[in-house]
Parts: C-alpha cells; sequence; structure tokens
C-alpha cells in the first residue's frame, strides 16, 4: 500500500464527502506506470495520472471526455472526475485475458470493437503525421534510417479512412478484462477518431499469427469486403510500425527500463 498524492486523496475525499478515510491506495503494473488502485468504502476506483514527462497524444482530460461520451456504451469503465493531474474511473472487477484467452475469444473482442466503431465520432482526429513527427522531437537518439522512413512515409501521406469511426487504439490482452457483463478495454488513453483498418492493423500487430481470422472476422461483422480491408490494412502497416518503435525508443528513454529497450531494440531491427 502507497502514501496517497495529497492531491488525489482530496479529489477522493471530494467525489464522497461521507467517507470517514480517503481509502487505500496500491501502485498497478504497467509500462506507463501511472495508475493506481483506490479502495473506498463507497467502492473501487481507477486513479490514472498525467505522465510526468510527455507521452505525445495522452491527455488525460481528453481520456476523461471520451470516456464520457461512451458512458452509456458499455465498452469500459465510468469516468468519475478529471482534476489535473489526476482522472478518477470506475474499477472494473474481473480477470485481465491472458494472450491465449485474447485469441480464444476472438468473437467477443470483435464484437466489442465493432460495437466501439459504431458509436458517433468523439470530436478528436487521430492523425499519425504530427504523432511521428512529435516522437521524433522528443527522443534523443535518432538513426538516419528512421529518418529516411519518416520522411518518405510523410511525402506518402497518410491513407484516406476506409471508414472513419472511434478507435481505442491499444486494444492487447492487457486491456481487456472478463467482467460478470462480458469483455471491457480499459486504458484509453490513445483513443481518438481514426480509420478502423488502422485498429484492426494494430490488433494484428500484437497477434499476428491468427491476422486471417481477425480481419475476415470483422470484415464479416462490419460489413466490408474482406479483401478491401486487408488492402487498407497493409497500406497503415509501415506507419504502425514506426509508430511502435517511436512509442519504445522515446518510453525507453524516459524510463531507462531494460524491457523497454530491448523492445525498442527489437522494433528498430523488425523495420
Amino acid at each position: 500500500m502507497l502514501n496517497p498524492d495529497p492531491q488525489l486523496q482530496k479529489m477522493i475525499q471530494q467525489q464522497w464527502p461521507t467517507a470517514q478515510a480517503a481509502g487505500h491506495f496500491f501502485a498497478l503494473p504497467g509500462l506507463s506506470g501511472q495508475s493506481m488502485h483506490v479502495q473506498t468504502q463507497q467502492g473501487d476506483v481507477l486513479a490514472r495520472r498525467a505522465p510526468p514527462q510527455p507521452i505525445p497524444f495522452v491527455d488525460r482530460q481528453r481520456e476523461y471526455r471520451v470516456l464520457r461520451q461512451l458512458r452509456h456504451a458499455q465498452l469500459g469503465p465510468q469516468p468519475l472526475a478529471w482534476r489535473a493531474p489526476w482522472l478518477l474511473q470506475s474499477w472494473l472487477p474481473g480477470e485481465v485475458l491472458t494472450s491465449s484467452q485474447f485469441n480464444q475469444q476472438r468473437a467477443a473482442v470483435l464484437a466489442l470493437l465493432h460495437r466501439l466503431h459504431q458509436q458517433p465520432l468523439t470530436g478528436y482526429r487521430l492523425r499519425l503525421t504530427p504523432l511521428l513527427q512529435r516522437y521524433w522531437q522528443l527522443c534523443q537518439q535518432r538513426h538516419w534510417r528512421w529518418q529516411r522512413r519518416l520522411q518518405r512515409l510523410l511525402q506518402q501521406g497518410e491513407p484516406q479512412p476506409l471508414r472513419l469511426a472511434p478507435l481505442h487504439m491499444d486494444v492487447h490482452a492487457g486491456n481487456l478484462v472478463a467482467t460478470p457483463d462480458g469483455l471491457r478495454l480499459i486504458d484509453w488513453e490513445y483513443a481518438a477518431d481514426g480509420d478502423v483498418a488502422l485498429e484492426l492493423a494494430a490488433v494484428c500487430a500484437v497477434d499476428g499469427d491468427t491476422r486471417s481470422a481477425w480481419v475476415s472476422g470483422y470484415a464479416e461483422r462490419a460489413h466490408l469486403d474482406e479483401q478491401t480491408l486487408a488492402r487498407q490494412m497493409q497500406r497503415w502497416q509501415p506507419w504502425l510500425q514506426l509508430l511502435m518503435a517511436s512509442w519504445y525508443q522515446l518510453r525507453a528513454e524516459q524510463s531507462h527500463d531494460d524491457t523497454l529497450q530491448q523492445l525498442a531494440q527489437a522494433s528498430w531491427h523488425d523495420l
């Protein structure tokens, strides 16, 4: 158990003025390392702190607003409050999926994704061009091959969306919770409006061995031509590869974490 940030403790007390105590605070594992499980008499809460160092596109206020727009869709946690630097959300009871469960429950994951993609647009557009440029500016270790790849993509321009919809953009086993009411998504910090093919390409980057099953399953559910969807995903692939490598590079530099450094090296090697 941790000693809480006084700001967070105050938020909890304001959320439940009748509480006798502000609760018990437990740090949660994760690559960002900014989430906390808070146990109170009124229920459990997830507290997410704004990163102390800049991570492009991560904005807890936008995350709060997106979750508020989606609060009736039964896709993820309920937003409770936002006051810099803390975002409070409802705690989702259940178990986080394992990698094998993620693939075994592909149909349920696809149903959840399709329901998300049917929601009204959030008003926050995800554009990879400025995002990749920002990573380049923030990273200290740069390579001429990285610059060449970035310049080539910028000259090509981003693909026109096959279908514009709200995206989660971080769908993997660790961000899916099996609750009593079904699967729910957590960690919405990259959520915004974008191409559904980009979302699916990101999912397949995690589970590439069963790519064809993900593509055919989503195409059938979303009434899209499978080959058209696969081609659009392929157009996004170099953008996604560079985005993932850039993220690992920046987070490795910021955290000095050995695992992130290894992931960054592997990503650049794959490129």
